[in-house]
């Protein structure tokens, strides 16, 4: 019975904490939501419940509204950064989201504050624009209305993560601190997130038996490129169709939505090394990862 009490005082505590670095975010949303005071001067909410450019206020954790405006924004990852002056509130303590196992115990917190418990039901590969780097936290809890852009916390209170309703019907979500973190630098630099690009068509093959042998390769398959795209950075670089990418950037590459997981968009004007097999023939090749061409 005192550990049930001592729990239960634990996770009060952690709500807590984690309340006074919620603000209400108020962007044309019926409803509003939440947001984190994730660094100085820098809140991150839910990109779906900010509807507006401009004209957004957000209310502190003591109540005060102020104004805020939209540094940047990425709906395929549903993160929204505004920028505030409240030096003198206090700031997210980012927890380890890499350190995060099924199971672990979880608390999803609300204006107000208002939390709701539950546990980390699943973590999933985020693949493609929805990615930024990371996996996704399946959560067996309930996300009530207004909760989109609050902290998941941990039992300590530390924030490993920010609620999203807007990115599944079915299913309640939180992208791990650790991926917010490079969103949050990316979008402050540039305004927006930067999709990595190389410029290739790939399909899964099978790596014969004799051919992992023969240069250690552990893995059973790997991906054969099937086009190159002009004047691509793949094209660039000099990947050619019939290639097999056996690893990018020292990641081994299994299947086509492996390249999507390695690249993040802070890897956009970096070198990368491919390693490919040609002509049964292993060879390292430097790509510099470009931006994938924006729909005009």
């Amino acid at each position: 019975m005192d550990g049930l009490l001592t729990l239960s005082n634990d996770l009060a505590a952690a709500v807590e904490r984690a309340g006074q670095v919620v603000f209400g975010v108020n962007a044309r949303t019926r409803l509003g939501s939440t947001g984190v005071h994730w660094r100085s001067g820098l809140i991150v909410t839910a990109n779906h419940t900010v509807r507006v450019d401009e004209d957004i206020t957000v209310t502190r954790p003591d109540g005060r509204a102020i104004a805020a405006t939209l540094a940047g924004r990425d709906p395929a990852i549903d993160i929204a950064v505004l920028k505030v002056d409240a030096p003198d509130v206090a700031v997210a303590d980012l927890g380890e989201s890499n350190a995060v196992r099924v199971g672990h115990l979880v608390l999803a917190v609300g204006r107000g504050p208002c939390a709701s418990g539950g546990v980390v039901s699943a973590i999933g590969e985020g693949r493609g624009p929805r990615s930024a780097g990371g996996a996704l936290f399946s959560l067996d809890l309930t996300l009530y209305p207004g909760f989109s852009g609050g902290p998941l916390v941990n039992a300590q209170g530390q924030v490993i993560g920010v609620n999203s309703s807007g990115m599944s019907r079915q299913l309640q979500l939180a992208i791990p601190s650790a991926a917010v973190t490079r969103v949050v630098d990316e979008l402050v630099r540039r305004g927006r997130l930067a999709r990595p690009y190389l410029g290739v068509g790939t399909q899964p093959v099978s790596l014969p038996e004799a051919l992992r042998q023969r240069f250690n390769l552990e893995q059973p398959t790997a991906v054969i490129v099937v086009a190159v795209q002009p004047s691509s950075p793949a094209a660039s670089a000099g990947l050619l169709m019939g290639d097999i990418i056996v690893s990018l950037g020292g990641t081994s590459i299994t299947d086509p939505g492996d390249l999507a997981s390695v690249l993040r968009p802070d890897h956009v004007g970096e070198e990368m090394t491919v390693s490919v097999l040609r002509g049964g023939e292993p060879r390292d090749i430097r790509i510099t990862v470009g931006e994938r061409p924006r729909r005009s």
